[in-house]
């Protein structure tokens, strides 16, 4: 008999490897933060001996899901502004929220949240732009959660940083800080080009070169946007624009993309860029629909994103995944667009590509990390299930998320979280929150 420390075992095992496999009465092994094995539960059982068995019968278990693009601190400003226009929202109210109340105990306290949040929801992984990164990350490691997370930067002074040197300064002590870290991972990520001069860019990517991490900003969100940049840059597009920088690479992506045509799209395939798609953020500042299943035909690797709480207001990827496959549908006339199947490896796999992961993360084979969730399949709403992906997309909550592992550590179990006092964190949060109130007037 070989030895293993944990054992995970439910009714069907989704792998959402390259032959799309399903198991069922599947079992994972898993040895250390490491797949050592899965199969049918019978064959594993008279092969291996663990520690610990985490057995579901009525369990689904599959990847944990990637959330690409989020402001996790930003749990702080849920519902703070809603129903504006994004230019509106950014400047007259978010930035401004920022500059009064952002520090290290907000960003703390935040992050701690959204990672609770997001665990109990199924996420595993999860990518962030915000300001006092350092927090986040803390945040992110005691929770025991996978993250890639950047410091934003700005031409003007944010609350950590008064100038773009300083905030370039502060990327690079989160680099060097977190280098080799198994769960915490940094990026570069300039705001977006209508907040960032050519010289910020040019400098951030040459931070990101430099440690050959990956590198990311928001692109072209709304109408209002393009027509800015329009001026901003001289009547080139964008994406022309980020070529002639030298910005187009397999190591960089873009949330949103709502206003992409077909030469953006192409340029973004030929130089092997990604995408973060953020559907309910998007129409909920009525940005519009990106163009996913044009990018997607151009073979571009798209990932999913709930952006942060103030425009979303959740982190729950499940939502996300429901909104992606419906929205394509209604914008396109066609039922077809967007099947489940594509939208569930949007949020796993395809995450996992998007963020430089894929060779660790996003999909259930051996050799890779124990990134790993198990949905509880025994509830009314979930009964029958013929299509799995079907289910996954169109019926599964968030609440019936029930076993949360990561890096092979149990972070949820039964629904108690394992790792984290939620009931602190939101005590603190909300104390915050007092303090917003009364800077801001509400």
């Amino acid at each position: 008999m070989r030895e293993a420390d944990l054992m995970i075992s439910g009714s069907v095992l989704l792998t959402v490897d390259g032959q799309d496999r399903q198991i069922d009465r599947g079992t994972v092994v898993i040895k250390g933060d490491t797949i050592a094995d899965i199969g049918p539960r019978e064959e594993i059982l008279s092969q291996y001996s663990c520690r610990q068995e985490i057995h579901k019968p009525y369990g689904l278990i599959m990847p944990g899901l990637i959330n690409c693009h989020t402001h996790a601190a930003m749990t702080c400003f849920r519902g703070i502004a809603d129903d504006m226009e994004l230019m509106d929202w950014l400047n007259n109210y978010i930035f401004p929220a920022e500059a009064k109340n952002v520090d290290p105990e907000l960003v703390y306290w935040g992050s701690l949240l959204a990672c609770a949040e997001m665990v109990r929801s199924g996420t595993t992984t999860f990518s962030d732009m915000y300001l006092f990164e350092e927090e986040t990350a803390q945040a992110a490691k005691e929770s025991g959660m996978r993250c890639l997370i950047g410091e934003v930067l700005f031409d003007f002074p944010s609350p950590n940083a008064k100038s773009p040197t300083e905030g370039l300064a502060y990327s690079r002590q989160l680099l060097s800080k977190w280098d080799s870290d198994p769960l915490v991972n940094i990026i570069i990520e300039p705001h977006a080009l209508y907040t960032c001069s050519q010289d910020l860019l040019e400098d951030a990517k040459l931070l990101a070169d430099e440690f050959q991490v990956p590198y990311a900003m928001h692109l072209l969100e709304n109408k209002a946007e393009v027509l800015q940049l329009n001026e901003k840059l001289g009547g080139i597009s964008a994406t022309a624009f980020l070529k002639k920088i030298g910005y187009l690479t397999e190591r960089f992506f873009a949330f949103h993309c709502v206003c992409m045509d077909e030469q953006d799209i192409a340029l973004f395939a030929d130089h092997g860029c990604k995408v973060v798609h953020n559907p309910e953020s998007n129409m909920k500042l009525a940005s519009g629909a990106a163009p996913v299943s044009s990018m997607l035909k151009r073979g571009v690797v798209v990932g999913l994103g709930t952006d942060g709480c103030a425009s979303n207001n959740n982190l729950n990827m499940f939502e996300e995944m429901d909104t992606a496959a419906k929205l394509e549908k209604v914008v396109r006339l066609d039922p077809t667009a967007m099947s489940a199947r594509i939208v569930v490896r949007m949020a796993t796999c395809d995450g996992a590509k998007v963020l430089g992961m894929d060779d660790q993360v996003g999909s259930i084979e051996i050799g890779k990390k124990a990134d790993i969730i198990l949905i509880d399949m025994r509830k009314p709403h979930l009964t029958p299930m013929y299509n799995t992906y079907s289910h996954l997309v169109y019926t599964v909550c968030s609440q019936d998320v029930d076993t949360v592992i990561i890096q092979g550590r149990v972070v949820m179990l039964g629904k108690k979280l394992q790792t984290i006092d939620e009931e602190e964190a939101m005590d603190r949060v909300n104390r915050i929150a007092v303090r917003i109130r009364e800077n801001m007037r509400l």
